[in-house]
């Protein structure tokens, strides 16, 4: 059997966060220090990210994004084989927060949670094709919830710290799911990844583990954009162009190619490098920022939802994520 991808949706956060307002919060909350203006923007082409509200959780996320995505396909939580919570977010260390969006979906199957930061979804969707492949389950459902805005340091000392911790003024809280299920033909039929796991420390989030359990300080994100772009560039084109080669295709070949949006200048170099058609991506950096695992699902959904691509179509998935590790997946609609 092959594992075919027979829906999607996404859910995002009403209020809605500028560039400017992320610039004028960490003005206000650091003791002298104020960012250059407009550079935010200027550095990333992001113009607003989405905020989820207090009282919400990653799970609520995925719940939104999932009760759409079974609605679209008239199924009730009951029908679900196996529920993969494939996030960068949890909303505790234990139990699994794949065991929270069951309990709210109100569904009773197996559960587990796959984590690997942005490429968490993409890993997610490596299993579920794998555990239909070999007849363990028939339909999978695959969500995230991200919620990044929950660690981002907005009182900074100097220009170091802000340089530090500006990988968390890109990001974005959003939720994301997509049904697989098992089917004669089409569905996922290439997959590949890879990792450079020496630079691991590029981007972290170091607070909640053994190496830092409860100072606070920890809490926020950080990382080095520049040294993960050059990571990126050395370790990624070999994998996705070996892709091509070994399935006789060539981009032109797909209806919609996602990539994982990070900021708007390294999407246009990796775009470049890669040789990528500009007409097959779905640019959602700008309105909606960095989603993290929900970057990939959810420009599928808005590609499916306008038109770009439909049944039978080929479409791609490019993968990149902090650890560091990159992946590519092909599909037949």
């Amino acid at each position: 059997m092959r594992a075919r991808i027979a829906g999607v949706a996404s859910h995002l956060p009403e209020r809605t966060l500028t560039s400017a307002e992320v610039e004028a919060r960490i003005a206000a909350e650091s003791d002298g220090y104020r960012p250059y203006p407009t550079i935010v923007q200027r550095m990333t082409g992001i113009v607003t990210r989405h905020v989820m509200a207090d009282d919400e959780q990653a799970s609520d996320l995925a719940v939104a994004a999932a009760r759409r995505v079974l609605a679209d396909g008239g199924h009730g939580p009951d029908r679900l084989d196996l529920l993969i919570f494939a996030s960068a977010s949890q909303d505790l260390v234990e139990p699994a927060t794949a065991h929270i969006v069951a309990a709210k979906l109100g569904a009773s199957c197996p559960v587990f949670d796959v984590k690997n930061a942005c490429n968490g979804f993409l890993n997610g969707l490596q299993l579920a094709d794998a555990l239909i492949r070999t007849g363990q389950h028939e339909r999978v459902l695959v969500c995230t919830g991200e919620s990044p805005s929950r660690a981002i340091r907005w009182k900074v000392a100097d220009r170091a710290r802000f340089v530090e911790a500006f990988a968390g003024y890109t990001l974005s809280d959003g939720g994301a799911a997509m049904l697989v299920e098992a089917a004669p033909d089409g569905g996922i039929f290439y997959r590949d990844f890879t990792a450079v796991s020496a630079a691991w420390d590029v981007g972290t989030l170091p607070g909640g583990g053994s190496m830092h359990p409860r100072d606070p300080e920890f809490g926020y994100f950080s990382g080095d954009g520049r040294r993960l772009k050059d990571v990126f560039l050395a370790a990624g084109p070999e994998l996705f162009l070996t892709a091509l080669e070994k399935t006789g295709l060539a981009w032109d070949d797909f209806a919609f190619i996602g990539v994982h949006q990070v900021t708007m200048p390294y999407l246009e170099v990796l775009r470049s490098v890669l040789g990528i058609p500009a007409d097959r991506l779905v640019v959602t950096l700008p309105e909606h920022g960095n989603l993290a695992s929900a970057s990939l699902p959810l420009q599928l959904d808005i590609a499916l939802r306008t038109g770009r691509c439909g049944p039978g179509d080929l479409v791609a998935f490019i993968g990149l994520a902090g650890g560091v590790s990159l992946g590519v997946l092909l599909a037949e609609l």
